[in-house]
């Protein structure tokens, strides 16, 4: 197995993250990401990515910011329906 370069990596990530990669292949993948810190710090990111999206939508708006979103998206809305 030759070695692995930063784009080959990239392009093996997903397969590489849900474990199905060939056992050389995916010991070149580590082997490269232990090496490398910028892949070392993409797989953290890409591995961090569901927790800070679920971080991120768990906020709560203020009444008056989600009453005001309502109040702005149902005259959006109401103005595509069609007349009739």
């Amino acid at each position: 197995m030759k070695a692995i370069a930063c784009v080959s990596g990239v392009e093996l990530l997903m397969d590489y993250l849900e474990g199905v990669l060939s056992a050389d292949v995916h010991t070149a993948l580590d082997d490269h990401v232990a090496g490398c810190p910028r892949c070392a710090a993409f797989v953290a990111s890409y591995c961090g990515t569901p927790r800070i999206l679920r971080e991120a939508t768990a906020a709560t708006l203020p009444a008056h910011v989600e009453a005001s979103l309502r109040a702005f998206l149902r005259a959006r809305t109401t103005a595509f329906k069609p007349r009739g």
